[in-house]
């Protein structure tokens, strides 16, 4: 039984695997991973979403929005902060939550644009 999603015979193009290794020894794709499993939490993806939406959303408003409490929202959002995913700043006895910068708001329109177009195979 053949399958339709690999190669018949192997072999490979060594010159084009180890120029591609090199460049990637030389970037940091685990922080990029990191990044991105940060974000593949539903939870997760909708704060982040949230936030492309308004500029800037206090805790409790991000709890609102997903449903949640507002413990659970603060433990997502700690999670978003350390991966550089979002920035805080308090305000008296408030805290609000914003993207890090705008390649997050690009990430993550590109994802659903990307959605949006794609038929995924299951």
């Amino acid at each position: 039984m053949s399958n339709k999603d690999t190669c018949d015979i192997y072999c490979y193009d060594e010159p084009k695997v180890k120029r591609i290794q090199a460049v990637i020894k030389k970037e940091d794709i685990g922080s990029v991973a990191l990044l991105f499993k940060a974000i593949a939490d539903e939870n997760r993806a909708k704060i982040t979403y949230a936030l492309c939406q308004d500029d800037e959303l206090c805790v409790c408003d991000i709890a609102n929005i997903i449903g949640s409490t507002v413990a659970t929202a603060s433990h997502h959002l700690r999670t978003l902060h350390k991966q550089g995913i979002v920035k805080f700043r308090r305000e008296g006895k408030l805290a609000f939550y914003s993207l890090d910068d705008e390649h997050i708001k690009q990430l993550i329109t590109i994802a659903l644009a990307h959605k949006k177009e794609v038929r995924v195979d299951v």
